[in-house]
């Protein structure tokens, strides 16, 4: 029977070098953000690339599910979500049988990195407030409160947080496979990679953690203020490295 493990996360987070480090294992095969056209299509919004998005991936929500819960690619089949991809008032019921993660991050250095991409942002562009959302919606689905794992914990100490989350999924840990990968693109990346993946592609393993100090001011900063309890709630019931 296949494992199918479900990662929650927002954008300017280490999602795609998780996704690295699940692909590399011999027993997992992965999907890059299977919602990403559903929700263009749906919010009009306009991203780098909009249209090759909408015509690489269905923008119809049941065609996509029918896919992530029928599909058997390897013993494991990771699904790299994003947050915002998934609006208010969706079903769910779909993902009642998968194994959930949270991937989360500090809210001033998603917002920094985002503007790094993107001319402006706001708190739906950023999905740290759905995140909250789906960590309880899915908690009360499945009857169970899902791991959830901070990007800086996995950064600093990989090995012993990827051990902790795959025990808390229930599946073997392979610490050679998940803390390293070739370099450069991968046949699985969305078709997004090369506005947002430069730096992903660039990389062999987890970096190391930045100890540049974050520095927001005026909207950006109050932003980052106003995701800050939305996060911290998450925080609390996450794998902690020690």
């Amino acid at each position: 029977m296949t494992v199918r493990i479900a990662m929650w996360s927002g954008p300017r987070n280490i999602s795609t070098a998780m996704m690295r480090a699940w692909e590399n294992r011999a027993d997992c095969a992965v999907i890059d953000e299977p919602f990403y056209a559903c929700y263009l299509a749906d919010s009009g919004a306009q991203h780098p690339g909009r249209g090759e998005i909408l015509a690489s991936q269905p923008t119809c929500r049941e065609r996509v599910i029918a896919g992530l819960t029928g599909d058997e690619p390897a013993p494991v089949y990771y699904q790299k979500h994003m947050t915002h991809h998934m609006p208010e008032g969706c079903d769910l019921s779909w993902a009642v049988g998968m194994r959930h993660v949270f991937l989360i991050r500090d809210p001033a250095a998603v917002i920094a990195s985002y503007l790094n991409k993107m001319p402006t942002v706001s708190a739906e562009d950023i999905g740290i407030v759905r995140q909250w959302e789906l960590y309880k919606t899915i908690t009360d689905l499945t009857g169970r409160r899902p791991p959830v794992i901070d990007s800086a914990d996995v950064l600093a100490k990989p090995c012993v947080v990827l051990e902790k989350l795959c025990a808390a999924l229930d599946v073997p840990w392979r610490e050679h496979e998940m803390t390293s990968w070739p370099l450069g693109p991968r046949a699985s990346d969305g078709v997004w990679a090369l506005h947002w993946y430069q730096s992903v592609w660039a990389s062999t393993g987890f970096s190391a953690p930045s100890t540049t100090a974050v520095d927001l001011s005026g909207a950006a900063q109050s932003l980052a203020q106003d995701m800050l309890p939305f996060y911290a709630a998450l925080s609390a019931d996450r794998l902690k490295p020690d």
